[in-house]
């Protein structure tokens, strides 16, 4: 999918990140905000990143006070190519870090030690619950986003939402007739394990707000 990144001119040790999360994952069509600061030792000392949550917890990487867990920030432990090397690493891997080992399709494993539950019982009897919750929470984020975007990006969150806003209401749809969360091809008949109950419930209350949330900024097909 599509990231974006904005420079400051009076600030050039500031960044301001947008994922959009990728097709096939809970955080679809989603928009994620991360600022990063470089300090005076950078590249010795890797950049600072801050997280706009919102007070959700979306991902074992994400916290709500808005720290990114990872190796390569220094914020969660780890050994050799995980960490931050003055020499080789760089914002690149960061930004790709993020994008891709923590906005992924199955986020209930970035937990500390679940990766060893891939492919088992128990871990895939948990994956889909977190993978259900952090769908809902993505769907509270893009709500907190159109009611309070961060400055400077008024337009374009409303204008992402405006494009995509019906694909938004489509995947819930699905979800609502009992598709798997993070199934981006989804048919009747490749719908093995459908969601939750309790998914369909909290999306039938979610779903009108982002109707109204959608109608008020003129995007088509959300009625």
């Amino acid at each position: 999918e599509i990231i974006y990144v904005r420079a400051f001119e009076d600030r050039m040790d500031l960044l301001r990140l947008v994922m959009v999360g990728a097709s096939g994952t809970p955080y679809s069509h989603g928009l994620f905000f991360f600022d990063l600061q470089l300090p005076p030792s950078y590249p010795a000392a890797p950049p600072q990143v801050y997280y706009h949550s919102f007070g959700l917890r979306l991902n074992p990487n994400l916290y709500e006070s808005g720290t990114v867990c990872l190796s390569l920030l220094g914020t969660f432990d780890g050994e050799g190519t995980e960490l931050w090397s003055p020499a080789t690493s760089s914002l690149l891997q960061v930004v790709v870090s993020i994008h891709g080992l923590v906005l992924n399709a199955q986020p209930y494993y970035n937990e500390a030690g679940y990766e060893t539950l891939v492919g088992k019982p128990e871990g895939h009897r948990n994956a889909l619950p977190y993978s259900e919750n952090a769908y809902l929470l993505t769907l509270r984020t893009m709500l907190h986003l159109l009611r309070r975007p961060p400055r400077g990006f008024e337009k374009f969150v409303k204008e992402h939402f405006h494009c995509r806003g019906r694909f938004v209401l489509r995947q819930c749809n699905m979800w609502l007739q009992g598709y798997v969360v993070g199934d981006a091809h989804a048919t009747e008949s490749s719908s093995e394990q459908p969601c939750s109950a309790g998914l369909r419930l909290a999306l039938a209350n979610v779903v009108p707000s982002l109707i109204a949330a959608f109608t008020e900024i003129g995007a088509e097909g959300c009625d």
